[in-house]
């Protein structure tokens, strides 16, 4: 079939390689390029520099407005799919390919509509994760389902290392629902159950609550790493939590209370502490959490959250 894709993150590209491989690709639309590193130099997005290697047509618009709404008139393309592109659909682009829009979206709708979907699933402490393809509808994420892959993951992976797993096995769904779509037999039923909402995370998210049980705790650092980064204060001073696990056989502490150990830190919570074995403080590189533990002047009085 002859296809638009719209997508900005690395999330996205496997979705766009299989895609390619598969299909002719009129166009890719993606967000422009964005100020990256220290220098904020310029940088195209992950999707824009691999259709540029696959020698694909590529528009970049920061909103899909009426200019984007007509160069992707002009594609005469029968479907769109859409994966993590950052931007809504409206009409009379929802309408614009023949067949409509179908969305990649990374988890088990309707559970976690919205813009971070596998943060809030591990924040919450959900034990099943997935993707699901869609048809796009003005409400958010709410059209009839095609397809729906349960993922296991890692127990303890973080936010990205999911969101890798997420990436590759909903491209095989995305696929698989491209094929049925073309030769007739795709079906979508709607969605069924209580919607659950997953707006963008912001700085505040990360902050961990050492009166929580560890479980909590940890599903909370699970969610937020790498961004917006998981992270308490000691001695007024933020402190970033860049590695940690849950602690085994280490006795409980008070909540906050923190004690080293030749690998790691542990921080008291309401059950179990957590390890923490990198850490980076305010204004500062990451570092080993014990090095930068035995850099501190008063390490009898300092605590987590204070």
């Amino acid at each position: 079939m002859r296809l638009v894709f719209a997508g900005t993150p690395s999330a996205a590209v496997p979705t766009l390689r299989r895609l390619a491989a598969e299909h002719d690709i009129a166009a890719v639309v993606t967000r422009p390029d964005a100020p990256l590193g220290r220098k904020r130099v310029l940088t195209p997005s992950p999707v824009a520099q691999v259709a540029e290697e696959l020698g694909l047509r590529v528009i970049k618009a920061a909103r899909l407005d009426d200019a984007a709404t007509a160069s992707i008139a002009e594609l005469d393309a029968e479907l769109g799919v859409i994966v993590a592109y950052g931007g809504l659909v409206r009409e009379p682009l929802l309408s614009t390919p023949s067949k409509g829009w179908i969305n990649l979206h990374f988890s088990l709708l309707p559970e976690w509509r919205g813009a971070a979907p596998v943060q809030r699933a591990l924040i919450n402490g959900d034990a099943r994760l997935g993707a699901s393809v869609f048809q796009l509808v003005p409400a958010l994420d709410a059209g009839d389902v095609f397809a729906v892959r349960v993922v296991e993951v890692a127990a303890e992976a973080t936010a990205d290392v999911v969101l890798e797993t997420l990436a590759v096995e909903g491209a095989d769904l995305t696929a698989e629902v491209v094929s049925s779509i073309g030769d007739g037999t795709a079906v979508a039923v709607p969605q069924s159950g209580t919607p659950s909402l997953a707006p963008k995370l912001t700085l505040d998210d990360g902050v961990l609550d050492w009166s929580e049980p560890l479980a909590r705790v940890f599903a909370r650092y699970r969610g937020v790493t790498p961004e917006p980064g998981a992270h308490t204060t000691v001695d007024g001073l933020r402190l970033k939590i860049l590695e940690a696990a849950p602690s085994s056989d280490a006795p409980r502490q008070d909540p906050g209370a923190i004690s080293a150990t030749k690998t790691a830190l542990l921080i008291g919570t309401a059950s179990e502490p957590l390890a923490v074995t990198r850490v980076q403080p305010a204004g500062k590189g990451a570092m080993n959490a014990v090095d930068w533990w035995r850099g501190q002047r008063d390490t009898e009085n300092l605590r987590a959250g204070a």
